[in-house]
């Protein structure tokens, strides 16, 4: 997966005359891990609908580096969104085109997430954790160029979504892949993100960029990511506001 280039100029929802996207660039670089922080209603789903080719109603151009087709996009949402009729497994064929061949692949991912036992399950007999693993699983099963998730890890408890987190984490690194994901939780972002990117209110726009520098082997250590975040707080105010 190549860079990719990102600019809305303006982006506003029908009917309304102020904008919720204005002014905005970001580039994304191959297998790069970037989380977008702001305030709840500030645009980040809005923006990543646009990337999803969801939502083209916007002003601007998203540009896929050296593609000559459109790229492969998972897309984890808020709420895990799964059918109550089909089981987990089921779920996650429903993503690809041709589910027997690739049945090796969703026993490798099932795994990989613990979820194997629970399989022939259907959604209703899942936790929030579980059904939050398998809406992972489904977008990476796609085997995606570029991931999208939009606080995959909401609502659930600190050590579930601990858990889910070295899961994903674990996923990425044997399946590497550029991903955009978005939350409001700052040590959060710093125990995932190669680099933090920080949203202003609508209309949003890029306020700040700053890079990670905690070692990936290092970030199940706590007191370095509140010592790294206690230093954001204090060498960039603007970013107060934001969180």
């Amino acid at each position: 997966m190549s860079g990719i280039h990102i600019r809305i100029d303006d982006k506003r929802y029908p009917g309304q005359s102020s904008s919720v996207i204005r002014d905005f660039a970001l580039t994304l670089q191959s297998s790069e891990f970037v989380c977008l922080l702001g305030r709840s209603g500030c645009g980040k789903t809005t923006l990543l609908n646009c990337l999803a080719g969801l939502d083209n109603a916007y002003q601007g151009n998203i540009q896929h580096q050296h593609r000559q087709t459109r790229p492969h996009i998972g897309y984890v949402f808020q709420n895990p969104r799964l059918l109550p009729w089909r089981t987990v497994r089921e779920n996650i064929e429903l993503a690809l085109d041709d589910p027997k061949q690739a049945a090796g692949d969703i026993d490798s991912l099932l795994d990989a997430m613990q979820l194997l036992p629970v399989q022939h399950r259907y959604p209703e007999r899942l936790s929030l954790g579980m059904s939050r693993r398998v809406a992972i699983i489904r977008a990476f099963a796609v085997k995606p160029d570029l991931l999208l998730l939009d606080e995959p890890f909401v609502s659930l408890d600190a050590p579930t979504a601990r858990q889910v987190r070295e899961l994903l984490l674990s996923l990425w690194r044997q399946r590497p892949h550029t991903v955009l994901f978005v939350t409001h939780d700052l040590r959060e972002a710093i125990a995932l993100a190669d680099r933090l990117v920080f949203l202003s209110a609508a209309p949003m726009r890029v306020v700040s960029e700053i890079q990670v520098p905690i070692g990936r082997d290092e970030r199940h250590d706590e007191e370095q990511i509140e010592a790294f975040r206690n230093q954001l707080r204090q060498h960039y105010p603007e970013i107060k506001a934001l969180l």
